[in-house]
């Protein structure tokens, strides 16, 4: 095997072929390097966020796949994936997340070390989520406490502190987290069953629909409170209600449970976080 061949097998084993994980984990992080730095924050942090996020997100693609590696090979979707088809070995698997996870910290260096000392846990949330879905009912609710992690860093990158507003951004991207995800374990719901996974669309059940937009509602109202706390204006709140009008929309995709519409809904959640990242900036440019 040629060396373009091997990178693309890194590129597909990272998901950097899908970029839907770095956009989910993007946006909220972005919410929270714009409002830390009041509607202008510094492009080196912008930067540093940025690239951060991708590569932490593809360390833990690598590592989820480590950590699903007797499970994937069950399951038609994932079967083919580098690692469990065998065309990437499990120590490259690791080693590729270290490096990346490496890379991460390495960017944070010129920053303070209140940044430093939040990267322990944003590694250790990213590491661990793989192995959550063993043992945790919701474990959707532990990844968005991972995905979130970047708004407290952000916070403390800018600000040298972490203020409520940042933790009131955090939950609200676990409330969302939750909503998207479900959608998504709405498609694997089948085979988490066969395999004893644990997901929230299996511990929601019937409710599922219900719970996605209760979930969608809840992180809605907590961002506006969020808005309220950081002193946004009317821009940002039509980005809620645009954001609000594309759960909406989620709703008649999940609402007959099919497959390929809870997937589309599932990929459609980066137009929320768009929507949301809209109103903050467009907020700010107008104040």
């Amino acid at each position: 095997m040629n060396l373009t061949q091997r990178l693309y097998l890194y590129i597909q084993l990272t998901r950097l072929n899908r970029p839907i994980g770095i956009l989910l984990l993007l946006w909220p992080t972005l919410w929270g390097v714009w409002i830390a730095g009041a509607g202008h924050p510094s492009w080196l942090i912008v930067s540093i966020f940025v690239l951060g996020t991708a590569l932490m997100r593809s360390a833990g693609c690598a590592i989820n796949d480590y950590a699903d590696r007797h499970i994937d090979k069950h399951v038609q979707r994932t079967r083919e994936r580098p690692l469990t088809s065998g065309k990437v070995s499990e120590r490259e698997t690791v080693w590729l997340a270290i490096v990346l996870a490496l890379a991460s910290f390495l960017l944070i260096l010129p920053l303070n070390p209140l940044t430093w000392l939040l990267s322990f846990p944003a590694v250790f949330l990213a590491a661990s989520y793989p192995f959550t879905k063993r043992f945790f009912a919701i474990p959707q609710a532990y990844l968005g406490i991972a995905f979130g992690f970047g708004i407290p860093m952000a916070f403390a990158a800018t600000l040298g502190e972490v203020p409520p507003v940042a933790w009131v951004l955090l939950l609200a991207n676990i409330f969302w987290c939750i909503a998207y995800d479900t959608e998504y374990a709405m498609v694997d719901r089948d085979d988490d069953v066969r395999l004893g996974i644990h997901s929230s669309a299996l511990f929601f059940g019937k409710y599922d629909v219900i719970a996605v937009m209760a979930c969608y509602g809840i992180a809605l109202l907590l961002l506006a409170v969020a808005g309220l706390m950081a002193g946004l204006g009317i821009v940002y709140f039509v980005g809620l209600i645009v954001a609000e009008g594309i759960a909406l929309h989620h709703y008649r995709l999940i609402k007959d449970r099919s497959r390929e519409r809870c997937f589309a809904a599932f990929l459609h959640n980066n137009w929320f976080g768009a929507a949301v990242f809209a109103g903050v900036v467009g907020d700010y440019a107008l104040q």
